[in-house]
C-alpha cells in the first residue's frame, strides 16, 4: 500500500500559512503520510484568480479585523508560534525566498530554510525581501548563502516558481495554503482536521 502524500501549497509571506506549515508536518508524522512541499508566488495567485484579497486590505471590516487578529493569535498561542501582525513591512516581496526553497527542495533543505525564513518575518518582524536578511535566513538554516543567491537568478528556478503557482490555479486554488489529499483540496490552517480525516481515508 503506497504512502499517503499530502501536497502543501505555500508562501512565506502568509501568517497563516506558517501557522499550517508548522502544524501539518507532526500531523504528517503522526499519520505517516509523506508532504510534497509546493512553493508559490501568492501574490501571483492573488493577481489572478483573487483580487478582493487586496480590496479587503484596503477598505477591511473594523469588527471582522479586530476578530480576525484576535484569532490569529488564538491559533498562534495553541501552537507555542509568536506571529507579529502586521509586520513593518506589509505585504512583503517574497519572491527571492520563494525560489530560494523550490530549489532546497530536491536538496532536502526547505523545511530549515523555510522554517528561518517565516520566524525572521513572523517573529522578528525582518524584512525578507532585503537580501541581508535572505543572508540571516540562510544562516539560521544552516546553509551558505552565496550558491542560493546564485541559483535564484537562474531561470530554470524562476520557471519552477512559477509553474507551482500556475498549477495551483489549474486546480482551483486561490491562496496559501492549500493542500490536496488524493486530488481533494483544502485551504487554511483550521481545515488540517479535515485533511487529517482525508488521508485517513487515503
Amino acid at each position: 500500500m503506497s504512502r499517503p502524500v499530502i501536497e502543501f501549497f505555500f508562501d512565506c509571506s502568509s501568517p497563516w500559512t506558517y501557522l499550517a506549515f508548522h502544524n501539518i508536518q507532526p500531523l504528517a508524522r503522526r499519520l505517516g503520510a509523506g508532504i510534497d512541499w509546493r512553493p508559490i508566488l501568492v501574490g501571483g495567485v492573488f493577481n489572478a484568480v483573487n483580487p478582493s484579497v487586496y480590496e479587503a486590505r484596503q477598505t477591511p471590516v473594523k469588527a471582522k479585523a479586530r476578530y480576525h487578529a484576535k484569532d490569529l493569535q488564538d491559533w498562534a498561542r495553541r501552537a507555542g508560534l509568536t506571529i507579529r501582525m502586521p509586520p513593518s513591512v506589509f505585504p512583503v516581496n517574497s519572491v527571492k525566498i520563494m525560489r530560494a526553497a523550490a530549489w532546497l527542495k530536491p536538496q532536502g533543505q526547505l523545511v530549515a530554510f523555510a522554517t528561518a525564513a517565516f520566524e525572521a518575518y513572523w517573529r522578528d518582524d525582518l524584512d525578507i525581501s532585503r537580501d541581508e536578511v535572505i543572508e540571516t535566513v540562510c544562516q539560521r538554516a544552516g546553509l551558505a548563502p552565496a550558491p542560493i543567491f546564485e541559483a535564484i537568478a537562474q531561470q530554470k528556478v524562476k520557471d519552477e516558481l512559477r509553474a507551482n503557482t500556475d498549477e495551483l490555479i489549474a486546480r482551483g486554488g486561490f491562496g496559501s495554503p492549500t493542500l490536496f489529499v488524493n486530488g481533494e483540496m483544502f485551504f487554511g490552517n483550521d481545515r488540517l482536521v479535515l485533511v487529517e480525516e482525508a488521508v485517513r481515508r487515503a
